[in-house]
């Protein structure tokens, strides 16, 4: 059974011996709204689990998986389907098939109308976007790329950079990611 994202910053947090005040300093969250995160009161913007992501040293995917290694080629069937999704104001379906050390990341990510809130930021590595449905803004630098569907971009994440849904349907993307 997968445990929650609260859950897991809370444990990987204090394997890394790290207090709740220097995750707050470092990624300019307050230590009340990590707290509620951590105890599941509150939920997650994409940006807040980038930065959480960056400080952790951990791609945001790990937050997703499960906790099962596997070794041998995993088939993963109607990533389509609703089963299996984390839910927030954004949606990401983890595509690893929880194979450790690819050295990237392949993730699903739903993006609701009007999901738009927050600023650029950087983290180590690069990111493929694939879109899949729907028109996909990509801020890069003070740039705006519009993606619409079977368009892709590649992304120097030490760039600051965001994503963002201005239209009023869904969008749904591929976003694989290293580093």
């Amino acid at each position: 059974m997968d445990i929650a994202i609260g859950e897991k910053i809370k444990l990987l947090r204090k394997e890394k011996k790290l207090t709740l005040k220097e995750i707050a300093e470092k990624t300019d969250l307050s230590i009340s709204f990590l707290s509620q995160v951590e105890r599941m009161k509150s939920s997650l913007t994409l940006e807040s689990l980038k930065k959480i992501s960056e400080v952790l040293q951990v791609n945001p995917s790990y937050f997703f998986s499960t906790n099962t290694e596997q070794t041998q080629p995993t088939v993963i069937r109607g990533i389509d389907s609703d089963n299996d999704l984390t839910i927030n104001q954004f949606i990401y379906k983890d595509l690893s098939g929880n194979q450790g050390d690819l050295g990237f990341s392949p993730i699903l990510v739903i993006l609701h109308p009007g999901e738009n809130k927050g600023r650029p930021f950087t983290h180590h590595g690069k990111e493929f976007l694939y879109v899949l449905e729907g028109t996909l803004t990509v801020q890069i630098n003070d740039e705006e790329y519009l993606l619409q569907e079977h368009d892709t971009i590649i992304i120097d994440c030490s760039r600051p950079h965001y994503w963002l849904n201005t239209t009023e349907q869904s969008v749904k993307f591929l976003c694989v990611s290293s580093g």
